[in-house]
C-alpha cells in the first residue's frame, strides 16, 4: 500500500497543534499503550538526553508508534528538527511490513516539559499540542526552568492554554507531595491530565508501575483527567528511561 508522503507531512504539520485530535488519542490510552503504540515523553539532546531528534524518529518509525511528541525540558528545538527530517524524506512512503525502514510515519505532536511550582513542591508539567510561537510560551522555551510568578503551575498551565495545548502533570508519584496532594490541586488549576502509566523503577522491559498507576488513575478517573502514557526517554533506546 502506497502512501503519499506529502499528505503525511501536511497532515502532522496541521495537526501539531491539534489539541483536540490528541485529545481523543488520550481518551484511548492504556497501561498497554506504550512503549510500542504511543510515547508522550521523550527527551533529546536538545535538553538532556543523549539522542538527535533524527535518531528519535528512526527508531520510532522502526518500532512502528502510531504517535509521540518530543518532551525536552524548556525547547521545542528537537520537535522542529523532527519536523525538518520527516519533511526531507523521499516523496513516496511505503507500507512493507518486511521492511522497519519503510513503515508509515507516526504522528507528530508538539511538545515540552516544563519545571513548575505547585503547593511549594517542584513539579514538571508536559505540554502538548501548542502552538510554539505563541508568545506566552516563549520565557519557557530559553533551555531552563524560569523564576518568580511564571514558574507557579497555574501560570503555566494558563499559558499553555492560550497557546492551544494541553497541560499534563508528569510522573505524580515522584515528588515530595503525594498524588493525592498534588493532583487534586493541579486539577483546580484547570490541568488537561496525568501521566498515569509511568515506570517509576526504570524496569526492563519497560511496564508501568502497577501500584502507582492503579493510584494515580483513580484519582485521575474521580477527577474527570486524560491519561497519559510515555517512557521518559534521556538515553538511546526509546523502550526505556535511562
Amino acid at each position: 500500500m502506497a502512501v503519499s508522503l506529502t499528505q503525511g507531512v501536511n497532515a502532522q504539520s496541521s495537526g501539531a497543534q491539534d489539541a483536540a485530535s490528541l485529545r481523543q488519542v488520550f481518551q484511548t490510552i492504556t497501561a498497554e499503550s506504550c512503549p510500542r503504540f504511543y510515547n508522550f515523553h521523550m527527551h533529546t539532546v536538545c535538553s538532556d538526553g543523549k539522542l538527535q531528534p533524527e535518531q528519535l524518529m528512526e527508531q520510532a518509525i522502526a518500532i512502528g508508534l502510531s504517535g509521540l511528541a518530543i518532551t525536552d525540558h524548556h525547547s521545542t528545538g528537537g520537535y522542529f528538527r523532527a519536523q525538518r527530517w520527516l519533511s526531507s524524506l523521499q516523496p513516496a512512503w511505503v507500507d512493507d511490513a518486511e521492511n522497519p525502514a519503510s513503515r508509515p510515519l507516526p504522528r507528530l505532536w508538539a511538545g515540552m516539559e516544563i519545571t513548575a511550582e505547585l503547593l511549594a513542591d517542584e513539579v514538571h508539567i508536559l505540554c502538548y499540542a501548542f502552538d510554539p510561537a505563541h508568545p506566552d510560551l516563549h520565557v519557557y522555551q530559553q533551555g531552563q526552568s524560569v523564576d518568580g510568578d511564571a514558574r507557579q503551575a497555574g501560570r503555566v498551565i494558563a499559558a499553555v492554554h492560550r497557546a492551544g495545548g494541553l497541560a499534563v502533570l508528569a510522573h505524580p508519584a515522584r515528588y515530595k507531595r503525594s498524588p493525592q496532594e498534588l493532583i487534586p490541586a493541579a486539577a483546580d488549576l484547570g490541568i488537561d491530565g496525568i501521566e498515569t502509566y509511568y515506570a517509576y523503577n526504570n524496569p526492563s522491559p519497560w511496564q508501568p508501575s502497577p501500584r502507582q498507576t492503579e493510584e494515580v488513575r483513580q484519582l485521575g478517573d474521580r477527577l474527570g483527567l486524560l491519561h497519559t502514557c510515555g517512557t521518559d526517554t534521556h538515553g538511546l533506546d526509546l523502550l526505556q528511561r535511562l
